[in-house]
């Protein structure tokens, strides 16, 4: 089994304990790191990426959190994930993953592909495309979501209704993502899945006072059991988006139509937790071990 091991996080807070209490239960050390402080070191003699608090590379890697940033910033702190996964430490989820699923564009696209039911989505920029989207679009009452490309929690989120309500284009980095908005009823709400190991584990019903269902926001969370296609649309979800744990977030229109709106790879679940008697942390600890097996394995089977 792995001893040691980075929890990659800005800002530890309840999750990062939580994960640090799990590990050290499990006879695990752990220390908290943020990608802003590694870095690549391609010196003769150097191990290729330089973590604080490791003299040598650890055994495995938890993903908690990747800071935002101009696209070089992002870039470098993915090419440090994929960095620690070819040296031969295990990353939970690696880089590859988390490059399918922060970027909404690309998770509807392979949502799609996959013939996952999601709202329809278009991701563009300004121009005659754009005005012809909206002006088919939003007829007869219909109405779009605009969402931030790399955005999480909720924020950022506008319905629009008239194509007058469009913010210009450089509030969202000059790329519009916008889904076609889905009438859930009276009652807005969603559910959010967790899936781990492949498996929709646990999952809450969130409702909102407005439109948006996000804890972040001001909903509020709710048990909620798993049906059959709630479990096989979530984890179809984080399969083809090659998620070791996933919040796959799903809601059901009027007719009971459901649509997977998006998928996270860096969820949080202290909501969840909340409304739920299975320990979170436990359970994506106990994954993770069954996952990573020791560096020193690796390298004697390599």
């Amino acid at each position: 089994m792995i001893a040691r091991v980075a929890i990659l996080t800005d800002d530890p807070g309840w999750h990062g304990a939580r994960l640090r209490e799990a590990l050290a239960n499990r006879g695990v050390s752990s220390e908290w790191v943020s990608l802003r402080q590694c870095r690549l070191e391609l010196a003769m003699g150097a191990a290729g990426v330089v973590m604080p608090g490791f003299e040598e590379l650890p055994d495995g890697v938890f993903v908690r959190g990747v800071p935002g940033g101009t696209l070089e910033q992002v870039v470098f702190y993915l090419n440090i994930l994929h960095g620690l996964q070819k040296l031969g430490v295990c990353v939970y989820n690696d880089g590859r993953a988390i490059e399918r699923s922060v970027d909404k564009g690309m998770t509807s696209f392979l949502l799609y592909c996959s013939g996952i039911p999601t709202p329809a989505s278009w991701v563009l920029e300004e121009g005659e495309a754009l005005q012809s989207l909206l002006g088919r679009e939003l007829k007869d009452g219909q109405e779009l979501v605009l969402k931030p490309l790399f955005g999480s929690q909720g924020k950022g989120l506008l319905r629009i209704s008239d194509p007058s309500g469009l913010p210009a284009a450089d509030h969202y980095n000059g790329v519009y993502y916008l889904q076609r908005f889905i009438d859930t009823g009276d009652s807005p709400h969603d559910w959010r899945v967790f899936v781990v190991g492949g498996r929709a584990r646990v999952a809450m019903r969130r409702s909102g006072t407005g439109w948006i269902s996000n804890r972040a926001q001001g909903g509020c969370c709710y048990p909620a059991v798993l049906d059959a296609e709630l479990r096989e649309l979530a984890e179809r979800s984080a399969a083809i988006l090659g998620l070791n744990y996933a919040g796959v977030d799903i809601l059901r229109d009027r007719s009971g139509q459901a649509y997977v709106i998006e998928v996270n790879s860096i969820p949080a679940w202290k909501g969840l937790q909340a409304v739920s008697p299975i320990d979170v942390a436990a359970m994506l600890v106990d994954d993770f071990l069954d996952h990573c097996p020791s560096r020193g394995a690796i390298e004697a089977v390599g």
